[in-house]
């Protein structure tokens, strides 16, 4: 009789702990980034009234007679399947389409979640503005020669310095895939100024030197008098200044010096590709690779060094590959054009905005155009990512049951892709947990039944004495 009692108060039990999960998950129905939990029921111990018996010469088997004592719960499953994404716009807001999850600095150790409500604090730490747990990565370093992003490294803060300089830089590079026409004509000797006018082309581009102050690099073309396929250049600084620049043009790893010919020559194969160059004092350039000229001019608002000359700015005019079309200098018989100028100076500019791309690359975007890479956002994956112990803040951390995480970069080793300006919305489904509700109520009801008429056959037991 009191089996029925304990077995009736088990299930009551246990369906409010059912209860319990199904009111937590319809209470972060509005969580980002939130994965539901589900219980599940096993039945407990037996009492054996009577054993089994095997089959005899006589009689057959005879199975047990066993009596339950009720339930338990067996397990509290956290479901980690895709939310839906709600657009946000906020750039600092991240989703991971996939596996995978976020990696958070809890005053050292490390914690995990989907919920990529991200914000910059004072400093430009990435963070998670309702706790400040920092969100972790990989920054760029600067190195001798450029920028290393080194993914192998340790997780540390994401640090977006927004408003921050970028120094100014000096061209050191000038690229050209213009084309000159063929039917140019020549510059007569004795020329007026509309048929020298008319036998140049003339093309310009703005280059910085190391102060950022902007020069203008003129090169004015003309056909060779008598050769064919040879065109003369000459190169020009800031051809508008009352105070001439100082510009010279040479050949080889030695800058030009200053006083030196301006003036250089291009050949060009009868297929109109670029064939070779020649400097003002006879060196040419080799027959295969690239085609490059050494330019220098004066710096007139540097500081003359201790011997009173000028600081010169050295940089290199690439003309293309030799026999190549992309991005080299040509000769057909079409308009001059000065199609794809490109040179790597710049001014001083500040940090105004950043984006991220579905890598994690954090790409900040200068004032001045230009474009650096900044860091990078970490993902992490679990063996067992059901393993994890949810620790409230939106976050889990590590079990020993899910596994070490596996830290890395978004889209690699099974991880998903981080899509910016997007959130993942929680998991629950109100159908779902509303047809929860009503089962778990009944169950509920049941088992408070079951205990009613065990008091009733407990009170007529009683009642057999008067």
């Amino acid at each position: 009789m009191m089996r029925s009692l304990f077995s009736g108060v088990s299930g009551l039990q246990n369906h409010q702990t059912r209860m319990d999960v199904i009111g937590n998950n319809i209470a972060n129905v509005n969580t980002y980034g939130f994965k539901k939990n589900r219980v599940n029921f096993q039945d407990i111990f037996y009492q054996q009234l009577q054993g089994a018996a095997r089959p005899t010469e006589t009689v057959g088997g005879v199975n047990p007679k066993e009596v339950g004592l009720g339930m338990s719960v067996a397990s509290i499953d956290t479901i980690h399947i895709q939310g839906s994404f709600q657009t946000t716009g906020v750039g600092t807001d991240l989703a991971i389409n996939g596996t995978g999850f976020f990696v958070l600095d809890d005053r050292g150790s490390q914690l995990f979640t989907r919920a990529g409500t991200f914000a910059l604090d004072r400093d430009g730490t990435l963070v998670n503005p309702g706790n400040g747990m920092k969100v972790q990565g990989w920054m760029v370093q600067n190195l001798e020669g450029g920028q290393f992003l080194d993914t192998s490294r340790n997780v540390g803060d994401l640090i977006i310095p927004v408003g921050s300089k970028e120094g100014a830089r000096a061209t050191t590079m000038v690229d050209l895939a213009c084309n000159l026409d063929k039917r140019t004509p020549e510059i007569p000797d004795g020329a007026t100024v509309l048929e020298a006018r008319q036998g140049a082309w003339q093309t310009n581009i703005n280059i910085y030197d190391s102060f950022g102050d902007a020069h203008v690099l003129q090169m004015e073309f003309s056909r060779v008098p008598g050769v064919n396929n040879s065109w003369n250049v000459q190169v020009i600084v800031d051809p508008d200044n009352q105070t001439p620049t100082n510009a010279s043009a040479g050949f080889g790893d030695t800058p030009p010096e200053a006083g030196g010919p301006s003036v250089f020559t291009i050949n060009f194969s009868n297929q109109g590709t670029i064939l070779s160059s020649v400097d003002g004092a006879g060196n040419e350039s080799g027959a295969m690779g690239q085609v490059v000229m050494n330019v220098a001019y004066d710096v007139q608002s540097a500081t003359p060094g201790d011997d009173g000359a000028m600081v010169r700015q050295v940089f290199q005019l690439n003309l293309g590959e030799v026999g190549g079309l992309t991005n080299s200098i040509t000769q057909y018989a079409e308009r001059s054009s000065t199609k794809v100028f490109q040179q790597d100076g710049y001014t001083m500019g500040y940090l105004e905005n950043f984006k991220i791309d579905g890598s994690g690359i954090i790409t900040g975007i200068y004032d001045n155009g230009v474009t650096r890479t900044l860091g990078q956002v970490a993902l992490a994956s679990f063996p067992n990512q059901g393993g994890l112990e949810k620790t409230g803040d939106n976050t889990f951390r590590r079990t020993n049951n899910s596994g070490n995480a596996n830290i890395g970069p978004s889209g690699e080793a099974g991880k998903g892709r981080i899509q910016a300006g997007v959130l993942e919305m929680s998991n629950v489904d109100m159908a779902d947990q509303f047809t929860d509700m009503i089962i778990t109520q009944r169950g509920f009801q049941a088992n408070s039944r079951t205990i009613q008429t065990a008091d009733q056959l407990l009170q007529e037991l009683l009642a057999l004495k008067r």
